[in-house]
């Protein structure tokens, strides 16, 4: 009988190296018994595993206190007791980089004879866990069969019984032939035993053979480990229902192609959101808790500019669907039911498409390029457009009888305003509402030369229109909020562009009126506090009390909100996400800014695609919806193992310095490449790391395809897997 000791610690896979030889031995005709022991529970303990092969059946179930060999996978562990019991003559074969010469020479005197093997090298090489925690147990397995005279062809069979393969296969061959024997010794294989003829082969994983029986839980683990993706942050706050772990995963793997796809599965304008979304996602990205958010949107408007992807469309239908509107909503509603096979014409009062895309959002934020490149690509789908033709309420009626459903996604068309003693202009005064400046700018029709410019209000409109104002060679442009930076509903790093180039920001400020001191326009305004939350859940502003001021200014230009035009609808109609309007011949939907309000591209292109996908239900009774997951199955950052993850600064946009940005030209240039993907930590979605598998104290965690699956007759509930999980896919329930 030859009985091998080995010793290693928790993660190094010595227990399952014991296991793998026995059953290469069991495969070659012999009897072997293989089982471990452990100092504790936890990954890096000292680890305990015990190998006997012999021709005869063995019944000795105790552990192995004088062994013929043994293997160290870590030398840092060699001590007097670990050589302990040891037979003279008998091997050590050591896991490290030295001479078995080294080793021979501190153990002058003794009867040992050594062998040794860069197993650690080897693993990181072959890519076997990680190169802080590199799984060493397979090259060793090569390097022992070479000691022990064996096929290493039973080692390479006996992997398959353990689903080992690739990486485990070469490093196994890379140490049976760079093991390295003290010259003097006897050639390796001189102490094993003659081989029996072979008989057929079978797994020791389900024969008894010799080997000591496993032992059941039994009843005494009242909590067992599941295994259940989650759902990452950004992905639930997504108002477009991006599966942004999904789309950033597949750049992890440096395919863009396969990351526009995934992106195309919602959305159909992701070089148009890779510029202008607020990032929701990254307002809540876990990320954030290390070094900063990853840089979702940069990443999403790379690969639409750079990403190529065959849209699949299904089967032709008879249905016919009328698209009123032609921005985010109205071209994602479209872009959808296309999809689907329903012939689509979208109907636009303008004479291109993109609604507010095109007139309201600067080309220094979006270029026309940009945006025409996402919507070619809705029209290639089939889709008809009908432009320069708007639609009121009997024209909505004859679209009923012409079509089988309408969907609404008018926007918000109606401009809020406030009484400062003064008719709006019409394009020539010079008190003018913000999204008639901006249209106006972006047609070259307009210039404000010398001009000292006030523009009233806080949201992406009113910076915009600040911002166009310097380009259009104003002397100065101040914008004024009655809220604090706080409440200001544009995007932070454009309010922060904005000041870079020159913009003064007067918070807390509320314009009152405008009048005239000696020919020089003035506005009138009024300092304000903040009370208690109004109905949008900020803070209300309250006037202060003697606090009047005057401002002089040239222009005044008016961004404080817009509503939408319910004209075209019948009088009446409820606007709801879960009904139609039926006053029609056909059924109206409505969608985007005209239902929700919400005001951003990214919510109303997730509107438009939800009231597709809703008509498409009632015509077809396939439901593609998808309901929004429970907040409760969002993976926030405490439950992150944030230890496991290095720091990696994050990769920034190139950006047009402030000094230069005089002109239209886009001021962020984007990503050079893909490599900030790399810092998403995949909250709550499982990445095949295999920590748990590597760590499992009992070895009862295995991987099927995608999957993490465990014995649970095995598992102790020891909850080690759950400590080791990175990314919190995996928890424990009441057994």
């Amino acid at each position: 009988m030859i009985e091998i000791r080995i010793h290693g610690r928790g993660g190094q896979g010595g227990v399952t190296l014991a296991k793998l030889l026995a059953a290469a031995e069991h495969r070659e005709g012999k009897s072997v018994q293989a089982f471990g022991v452990y100092a504790a529970e936890r990954s890096g303990a000292p680890v305990q595993a015990f190998l006997r092969i012999d021709d005869e059946p063995i019944h000795n179930p105790n552990q192995i206190y004088k062994p013929d060999h043994l293997i160290v996978l870590d030398p840092t562990l060699i001590s007097p007791t670990i050589l302990g019991g040891l037979k003279p003559g008998g091997f050590i074969l050591f896991n490290c980089e030295k001479s078995p010469e080294h080793y021979a020479e501190q153990e002058r005197g003794k009867k040992f004879r050594i062998a040794t093997v860069d197993a650690t090298s080897i693993a990181v090489k072959n890519g076997l866990g990680s190169a802080s925690v590199p799984i060493v147990n397979t090259a060793l397995a090569g390097a022992a069969a070479k000691l022990l005279g064996m096929n290493l062809e039973s080692v390479i069979d006996a992997f398959g019984d353990f689903g080992f393969g690739g990486g485990n296969i070469a490093a196994a061959r890379e140490a049976f032939e760079t093991i390295r024997v003290q010259k003097h010794d006897p050639e390796p294989g001189e102490m094993h035993k003659p081989v029996k003829p072979p008989v057929a082969t079978h797994s020791i994983l389900d024969e008894n053979s010799g080997a000591a029986p496993a032992i059941k839980t039994g009843q005494w683990a009242n909590h067992q480990p599941v295994w259940e993706n989650a759902t990452p942050p950004c992905n639930f706050i997504c108002p477009a229902g991006n599966d942004v772990q999904g789309f950033l995963d597949a750049l992890t793997d440096e395919d863009v192609d396969k990351a526009l796809r995934i992106l195309l599965e919602t959305t159909p304008l992701p070089s148009v959101c890779g510029r202008v979304c607020p990032g929701f996602c990254m307002s809540q990205c876990n990320r954030s808790d290390l070094e900063g958010p990853v840089n979702v949107r940069a990443l999403e408007r790379y690969v639409g500019d750079h990403g190529q992807a065959d849209i699949n469309r299904t089967a032709p239908r008879d249905e016919r669907v009328a698209v009123v509107g032609g921005g985010p909503a109205g071209l994602s509603g479209a872009y959808h039911l296309a999809k689907l096979g329903y012939g689509v014409t979208i109907f636009d009062a303008g004479s291109e498409l993109g609604g507010l895309m095109r007139t309201g959002i600067p080309v220094y934020r979006l270029p026309r390029e940009a945006l025409d490149h996402d919507i070619d690509r809705i029209l290639s789908l089939g889709v008809n457009t009908e432009l320069d033709s708007r639609i009121d309420h009997a024209r909505l009626l004859e679209l009923t009888r012409d079509f089988d459903a309408v969907l609404a996604a008018t926007g918000l068309q109606n401009l809020s305003s406030v009484d400062l003693g003064v008719d709006l202009g019409s394009g020539k005064g010079k008190v003018m509402q913000g999204i008639e400046f901006l249209d106006l700018a972006a047609k070259g029709r307009i210039t404000v030369d010398g001009e000292e410019v006030i523009v009233v209000g806080g949201g992406n409109t009113a910076v915009d229109a600040a911002r166009s104002a310097f380009r259009l060679g104003a002397e100065s442009v101040r914008i004024i909020y009655r809220r604090t930076r706080e409440e200001m509903p544009a995007i932070s790093e454009d309010v922060d562009d904005a000041i870079d180039e020159g913009v003064a920001v007067d918070f807390l400020t509320a314009p009152l009126k405008i009048s005239r001191d000696n020919g020089k326009r003035q506005l009138s305004c009024q300092r304000m506090e903040l009370g208690e939350p109004d109905d949008s859940g900020r803070r209300r502003p309250l006037p202060l009390k003697g606090s009047e001021f005057d401002i002089p200014c040239d222009r005044v230009i008016l961004a404080i909100g817009q509503k939408a035009d319910l004209s075209l609808l019948p009088e009446g109609a409820q606007l709801s996400p879960d009904h139609p309007i039926e006053n029609g011949d056909a059924p109206v939907y409505p969608a985007g800014d005209l239902l929700s309000n919400e005001g951003t591209v990214t919510a109303a292109i997730g509107c438009g695609r939800d009231m597709a996908l809703m008509l498409h239900e009632r015509f077809s009774g396939e439901k593609l919806y998808e309901s929004k997951p429970p907040e409760e199955t969002v993976i926030r950052s405490d439950s992150i193992r944030m230890h496991h993850f290095a720091l990696h600064r994050p990769h920034h946009e190139d950006t047009l310095p402030a000094d230069e940005r005089k002109s239209f030209e886009e001021v962020h240039k984007g990503l050079e490449g893909i490599d900030e993907a790399k810092r998403c930590l995949s909250c709550g979605v499982c990445n095949a790391c295999d920590r748990c598998v590597t760590y499992c104290p009992d070895g009862v965690l295995k991987r099927e395809g995608d999957r993490i699956v465990f014995d649970y007759e095995y598992c102790k509930g020891c909850g080690v897997c759950v400590s080791e999980c990175s990314r919190a896919v995996i928890y424990m329930q009441a057994g």
